[in-house]
């Protein structure tokens, strides 16, 4: 194969990527604008289980109802997906008085689904069905139907489902995002769900990593900068706090503050000659990534904050160092 057919190949690769990009996100944007009062309805009743929402759908649409499960049960939902072919063998039993059924069928025919629906109306189960046909026995038997509009599938034959599925994906994060706004399910909440990876290292608390109150380089003010230095070198943070008679905060020495005020009297000026003042300090129920934001943030970068009290009372102090360790750079 000659470089220019490479060439040309690569280009026809491009624009079958962005066709069908294109023709996804017109499925999108159709879909968003057909939201109305019945999505609302769905979430009224999604978010009124005393239970689980049980999510279930057959093939590509399966796979899509196992993904909006887990994004439900991570942001504060309790879902499971049940296969609907195993429901039909045993697997009703996981169904019970108090859960939602969430049905997801682009035909809203899907045989195996039987079974399921004719559980959830026997026993007074709320059933929501996603579907891409108003008239199907889905929709019809539903509480309420999310009707997906007509869009075409981004398959050049028009039968791999591509575009419906993108379609019910985006549709199931909404609803999950939906119903963790109406739960006001918050970061600290989130952070009980996520506790590994990066992600679980960012919701993290700051007095989850700080060094606590006996590690701190503390002096106070009036205090000559010779006998600073060696409370800072001690404590190998890089800097020392200031504290005025009541115990609070009042300003940090860095290293770069003591190069910067280099002079013949520099060992026996006090430390408030020297310190930065109002230095950046954050509490110690704030999330590990604020910390980080913190000391990324402004012209000026620093490696260490003070943890300070409602009072401005420090009790601990965070470096850089301990959100290296705990996975967060």
């Amino acid at each position: 194969m000659t470089a220019a057919t490479l060439a040309a190949s690569a280009l026809d690769d491009l624009v079958v990527a962005r066709n069908v990009l294109a023709t996804e996100v017109a499925g999108l944007r159709a879909l968003a604008d057909a939201l109305d009062h019945r999505f609302t309805a769905a979430i009224d009743l999604l978010n009124g289980a005393t239970g689980r929402i049980v999510v279930s759908g057959m093939g590509k649409s399966g796979h899509v109802a196992r993904k909006i499960a887990a994004t439900m049960a991570s942001t504060g939902t309790p879902a499971l997906f049940v296969h609907p072919a195993e429901a039909s063998h045993g697997d009703l039993g996981m169904i019970v008085p108090g859960d939602v059924v969430l049905a997801l069928s682009n035909s809203g025919e899907t045989a195996e689904l039987a079974d399921l629906i004719a559980h959830s109306r026997r026993f007074g189960l709320g059933l929501v069905a996603i579907t891409a046909r108003a008239a199907s026995t889905l929709a019809r038997a539903a509480d309420v139907a999310l009707v997906l509009p007509p869009s075409a599938e981004a398959c050049p034959m028009g039968l791999a489902p591509t575009t419906s599925t993108t379609m019910q994906l985006a549709l199931g994060d909404a609803i999950a995002v939906a119903l963790l706004t109406r739960r006001g399910f918050g970061a600290a909440d989130f952070r009980q769900f996520h506790p590994g990876g990066r992600l679980g290292a960012r919701l993290r608390l700051v007095h989850d990593l700080m060094h606590d109150a006996a590690e701190l380089p503390l002096v106070s003010l009036g205090i000559k900068v010779r006998a600073a230095i060696p409370v800072m070198t001690e404590r190998r943070f890089g800097c020392v706090g200031i504290i005025d008679a009541g115990g609070r905060l009042c300003g940090i020495i860095t290293d770069g503050d003591l190069r910067r005020a280099l002079g013949p009297d520099l060992l026996d000026s006090p430390v408030e000659a020297v310190m930065s003042r109002a230095p950046r300090t954050i509490g110690a129920d704030a999330l590990a990534a604020e910390a980080l934001h913190a000391m990324n943030a402004r012209e000026r970068p620093i490696t260490a904050l003070f943890v300070i009290d409602g009072d401005g009372r420090p009790v601990g102090l965070l470096h850089m160092h301990d959100l290296l360790r705990a996975g967060l750079v």
